[in-house]
């Protein structure tokens, strides 16, 4: 199992922010993590423009968006930004996408969040169909009816990973993607609910086996502060149980919110809660390091002390 960090979704201080983004970037790679997964906030920084700033000042490490929303971007438009930014990073992008939530897409943006499944195979039909240019791309569907010419040559491939939860999702992660980008799966969600349901799909269409991304917030601390850090991670990070989409993922594991789902504790507990995400069937980890702590400078320390343990076990557990 790969070990990324993700990186990024601190709101606030933009002045900073290109510098703090280049600059974890480049910590991450020099600390020897695989990946860097750059989340899309609804009102934070764009994403692919990240990791378009990251390019330049990393040379090996995996860039990867955990998740864009597709109805942010007709699938020519994602392309075209996707396949320039793959210039700047030098073939080392990855493009997490997914349908997001009826919370941003219908009471954010006014837009139908209507059998959102069916309108991510009809996306990915047209952008896989866009990235495998260049060419005239000429993809009709249920959704899109596309005749687009796409010139951007001479770049290596884009995997696309899709926020993957129900079983409709998986299917067609399975049969068009390179696998799926988690949120809120923990251990028996992974291994009985997702796994099972990409992989056969996958097989079924001849694909490769899929990569499962797990997202997992980890913090290393004092066995006497984990209840304090399961407080600060429902807190902090707690909205997300209340869409829809992540109830019935929840349900197909034993998590009941995402303080359940933190890896809290000393270094040896936070190794074992990890092992036990690879062996359910994660094939990389993209962490959301939670630092705890009463002021900025003891959550400085609490970051450290994670980042640090995280390092040790790089590349991959």
């Amino acid at each position: 199992m790969r070990i990324g960090l993700m990186v990024g979704p601190e709101r606030g201080r933009y002045r900073e922010k290109v510098a703090r983004l280049t600059g974890d970037a480049r910590d991450a790679e020099a600390a020897g993590f695989t990946s860097v997964w750059v989340p899309q906030l609804p009102d934070d920084f764009d994403a692919l423009t990240a990791i378009a700033c990251m390019g330049p000042v990393t040379e090996r490490i995996e860039l990867g968006t955990a998740v864009v929303p597709i109805q942010t971007r007709h699938p020519v438009a994602m392309a075209l930004q996707a396949l320039s930014t793959q210039a700047v990073c030098g073939g080392r992008l990855t493009l997490g996408l997914g349908p997001s939530h009826h919370w941003i897409v219908s009471d954010m943006l006014g837009l139908a969040y209507e059998r959102p499944a069916r309108l991510v195979r009809n996306y990915v039909e047209v952008l896989n169909a866009a990235l495998a240019g260049p060419g005239r791309v000429d993809v009709e569907n249920d959704d899109f009816r596309v005749h687009n010419p796409i010139d951007v040559t001479d770049l290596a491939p884009i995997p696309v990973l899709l926020a993957a939860l129900a079983p409709a999702m998986l299917r067609v992660a399975g049969e068009l993607a390179a696998g799926t980008v988690l949120w809120m799966a923990d251990e028996r969600a992974i291994s009985t609910h997702v796994v099972p349901r990409i992989t056969r799909a996958a097989e079924a269409a001849g694909r490769p086996a899929p990569r499962v991304v797990a997202g997992v917030p980890v913090t290393v601390c004092a066995s006497s502060e984990v209840d304090g850090a399961r407080e600060r991670a429902n807190r902090v990070l707690g909205h997300a149980e209340y869409s829809p989409n992540y109830e019935r993922l929840l349900e197909h594991g034993d998590a009941r919110d995402v303080g359940d789902l933190l890896a809290a504790g000393d270094e040896a507990a936070v190794l074992a809660r990890l092992t036990r995400f690879r062996d359910a069937g994660a094939t990389d980890l993209a962490v959301r390091v939670l630092p705890i702590g009463p002021d900025r400078s003891a959550r400085l320390a609490s970051r450290t002390r994670t980042i640090e343990f995280l390092s040790s076990l790089c590349p991959q557990l």
